[in-house]
């Protein structure tokens, strides 16, 4: 039985979030387990957001728009890091284990030729976490 769940997301990319935000929503509601997302910004401007508290803020309404459809308690967990690139997969597996997620669920995407040189984020979450990490494509 799951108790925590975390999603992590892209604000940039929320589209290609939804299947993994819907089947976190469903293990939730299944194991009546808290769900939060967790969205990693630098503090320079980016495509989501132009500084850390607008990212906040952004996250959190996001969090409260999946509550809202979902009907269930979604929390917002914003990062903030000086390098997002090279940090991102410590940085989740860090905030998983300070909020006590015994779950990831991740998105990835299709693998293509760098992934063959580079592992992909949901990769390196997946191979070092400490939780159990469902990674959908």
């Amino acid at each position: 039985m799951v108790q925590s769940i975390m999603v992590p997301v892209d604000l940039a990319h929320k589209e290609q979030l939804a299947a993994a935000v819907a089947i976190a929503v469903q293990l939730a509601k299944a194991d009546l387990a808290k769900l939060t997302l967790a969205g990693v910004t630098s503090s320079a401007p980016s495509e989501a957001a132009h500084n850390p508290a607008e990212y906040a803020e952004k996250l959190a309404a996001y969090a409260a728009e999946i509550s809202d459809r979902a009907g269930i308690p979604v929390a917002a967990k914003p990062l903030v890091d000086v390098d997002v690139a090279a940090d991102l997969g410590g940085l989740l597996i860090k905030a998983a284990g300070d909020m006590g997620a015994d779950l990831i669920v991740m998105a990835s995407h299709v693998p293509g030729f760098m992934e063959h040189i580079f592992a992909s984020n949901a990769g390196y979450v997946a191979s070092h976490a400490k939780c159990s990490v469902y990674v959908v494509r």
